[in-house]
């Protein structure tokens, strides 16, 4: 039988209970602590979760001083970073929340400090243990459609705007951009093996966010509800990319995928913030001269990804094996969402450069 698992959680927010239901059904983790900066929350937390013998902290500092083998940290984005590289240097592998930091900078420092201390540093995506998400990435990957040269992603939702840590500049960072977009991007970028982004033009705005007709919080709401980006990549390959958490339309279109021998069209469940499942999936070719359009059968599945996503986490702590998304790949992402925030600010394409790590 596998090594049973310590594991702490750094974090009690909302996002903290599904990790440790999803650690619960695993006979070989034990949720040994839970930190939390507010007095007493971490306690409540484990109280209510009933994690029998687990010790609470307000300090994580204290709760990595523990003889564990791995953290989930789910914080408020802008410690995701610092409480990151916290874990590491205390030797303890780390499944950070998505996004993976708040600036590019952040990320840089979170991949070297996990290569100093030869420790895993996986990043949460669950959208990847979709096995419709993982078709698409098999059809892109198998070569089929040739050089692959524009990509359109994105969506958002019609109203779906978040309140309280979400919408605080300070303690968020960005807003769609880091709750939802990153999954958009990492679709994508993941089908496509990661190419380097090279530049970014951008815009964002909040005007739904800011307006009390829409948002209960609209006098606090400091971050993006909605944003749109032209990026150019390596090999000539071009990404339009926008997103929402509100709009006055149902969805902003599918995911297109433009190769010089094919197309592929993915069609996003619901109002397509791909954080969620897939409708519909067609390939479009030529078959001796004729246009042809070819459904690929979608999945019907009952795969608890969020589960997956834990529990693969778990098996590479056990089996020594690489980071399952690892964090030196998703600073890629990172850079689009930090060059994305640059770019609007500044209102001009700028420059996204990646340091050697």
């Amino acid at each position: 039988m596998a090594k049973r698992l310590k594991i702490g959680i750094i974090g009690s927010g909302g996002i903290a209970g599904a990790h440790v239901r999803a650690y619960k059904q695993m006979e070989d983790v034990e949720v040994a602590a839970v930190a939390d900066i507010i007095p007493g929350k971490a306690e409540e937390f484990i109280a209510r979760h009933e994690l029998a013998g687990a010790q609470g902290f307000d300090d994580h500092h204290r709760l990595l001083e523990l003889d564990l083998d791995g953290v989930s940290v789910c914080t408020p984005n802008v410690s995701h970073g610092a409480t990151s590289i916290d874990a590491l240097q205390a030797g303890k592998h780390v499944l950070v929340e998505k996004p993976m930091s708040v600036t590019l900078e952040q990320a840089v420092e979170m991949v070297q400090a996990a290569k100093r201390a030869d420790r895993m540093l996986s990043v949460a995506f669950q959208p990847r243990y979709d096995p419709n998400m993982q078709a698409v990435r098999d059809i892109v990957r198998s070569g089929q459609l040739g050089n692959v040269y524009y990509v359109q992603t994105g969506g958002g939702r019609r109203r779906g705007m978040p309140q309280g840590t979400f919408i605080s500049k300070e303690l968020a960072g960005a807003g769609a951009l880091a709750d939802i977009g990153c999954y958009s991007l990492d679709m994508v970028l993941n089908a496509l093996g990661y190419p380097k982004p090279i530049t970014v033009s951008a815009t964002t705005s909040n005007h739904f966010g800011t307006n009390p007709k829409y948002h209960p919080q609209a006098n606090r709401f400091e971050v993006e509800d909605f944003g749109m980006a032209m990026i150019r990549f390596e090999r000539d390959l071009v990404v339009n990319f926008k997103i929402g958490w509100a709009m006055h339309m149902d969805t902003l279109g599918p995911t297109l995928f433009l190769g010089t021998d094919a197309g592929l069209k993915v069609t996003p469940s619901g109002s397509g913030a791909w954080d969620g499942g897939i409708t519909s999936i067609a390939l479009y070719h030529d078959i001796a001269g004729h246009q042809t359009e070819s459904p690929i059968p979608v999945k019907q599945h009952q795969v608890n990804i969020f589960y997956e996503k834990i529990r693969d986490f778990v098996s590479a702590v056990q089996e020594g094996r690489p980071a399952p998304i690892p964090g030196s790949e998703i600073i890629r992402n990172q850079a689009i969402i930090d060059g994305i925030l640059r770019s609007s600010a500044l209102k001009r394409e700028v420059d996204i450069v990646i340091p050697e790590l």
